[in-house]
């Protein structure tokens, strides 16, 4: 059994130019250390992020209407990333199970700058139609949200329920390998948290695959 954190106190808020660095964060959140990121448990900063069709996605208006939304950290060129959605079609038979349920999924792809890789809109629109995705893909150009969550993985999932709280933070299955698939316990997750349950799985091994891809961070 996953236990529950204290809520913490979120310091500040977010400054006025993260907006220009392509990402904007909702009124009144705040912020974490970058090398923080949330726990299970947490109330989920909320973000607004573009999608590689230009559409923006807000997390807080997909819980508002009452849907548990996953967050997939997501690098096309990852080993371990094209073992779930290439070698194998684990997201795609874990996306479809859902699809007439109030589940969002949405891929992240932070991604920030020219020769990381995996970046840009157009290498993720090929990743988009060679590996059969049907959620949207969002680029997190600044490397911001994928730092407030405290994501390291490609993959790295993180759920959030319906009312906005972390509910689950690892890897998609049980298994570090990068060729065999073990328990999904990303299907797990989302079927006891819609089935109201609350003592959600605790993944055995820790989120695994290629370290996300941050923008470096000029020194001064």
């Amino acid at each position: 059994m996953l236990s529950m954190t204290r809520k913490r106190n979120w310091m500040g808020l977010v400054a006025a130019g993260i907006g220009a660095l392509g990402v904007t964060f909702a009124a009144g959140m705040g912020t974490r250390p970058e090398s923080e990121g949330v726990k299970v448990g947490d109330k989920a900063p909320d973000f607004t992020l573009t999608d590689i069709h230009g559409v923006e996605h807000t997390l807080s208006d997909y819980t508002a209407e009452g849907k548990i939304v996953v967050l997939e950290w997501f690098n096309p060129d990852c080993p371990f990333v094209k073992k779930f959605h290439w070698s194998h079609t684990t997201m795609r038979d874990t996306v479809a199970k859902f699809k007439d349920k109030p589940v969002q999924f949405l891929a992240i792809n932070s991604a920030g700058a020219p020769g990381k890789q995996g970046w840009g809109e157009k290498r993720n629109l090929e990743a988009e139609e060679q590996y059969h995705i049907e959620y949207p893909i969002l680029l997190d150009k600044s490397s911001a949200v994928g730092h407030m969550y405290g994501a390291k993985r490609t993959p790295h999932i993180f759920i959030v329920d319906a009312k906005g709280t972390v509910r689950y933070i690892g890897p998609i299955d049980s298994t570090s390998s990068s060729r065999k698939v073990g328990e999904n316990y990303l299907e797990t997750a989302l079927n006891q948290l819609l089935a109201g349950e609350t003592d959600i799985i605790e993944p055995a091994i820790p989120a695994y695959g290629c370290a996300v891809k941050y923008v470096k961070k000029n020194k001064k």
